[in-house]
């Protein structure tokens, strides 16, 4: 099995071809939220929230979602520090980061997402979403804010 390195989201761009659709990941302390954009990458969507559990059982959820969703690349969330160093979830995300490149054989990029949760949880707000509901759903909003982010970026 080709393991890939984690890439910039230049090197990255030249990896997962034209029309490819990418899945987004937020990783978070309990749960672990996921998007996926469609083939032309130009909208992410809230996909769904998994639990943290065992790492066979996330790699397993991965590998069969890249599959039914012909998924070309992953972008996880980097929770970078506001002054831009690396603080604990930074660290923890890099290594989801690192373990998934030793299970999958698709690009993997980091994106910084600093506001992703701030972010996704002020649009709910602006949506008129009540606040269990905001809640309920961060993780996969969140994801879904990440890998925005990202296609905007990969799109210019």
């Amino acid at each position: 099995m080709k393991t890939y390195n984690i890439l910039s989201i230049d090197e990255f761009k030249t990896n997962i071809g034209r029309n490819s659709r990418l899945l987004g990941i937020d990783p978070g302390n309990r749960n672990i939220g996921l998007a996926i954009c469609d083939e032309n990458k130009k909208v992410a969507t809230p996909l769904k929230i998994l639990q943290k559990s065992k790492f066979k059982v996330l790699i397993k959820e991965i590998n069969l979602l890249i599959k039914e969703n012909h998924i070309k690349g992953i972008v996880i969330g980097n929770p970078i520090n506001m002054d831009g160093t690396s603080g604990k979830s930074s660290q923890a995300a890099s290594d989801l980061a690192k373990n998934l490149s030793k299970n999958i054989t698709i690009p993997i990029a980091m994106w910084d997402e600093r506001l992703s949760s701030e972010g996704s949880f002020k649009i709910t707000k602006e949506l008129g979403t009540n606040v269990t509901n905001r809640v309920n759903k961060l993780d996969k909003n969140a994801a879904a804010f990440i890998l925005q982010g990202a296609i905007d970026y990969l799109s210019n």
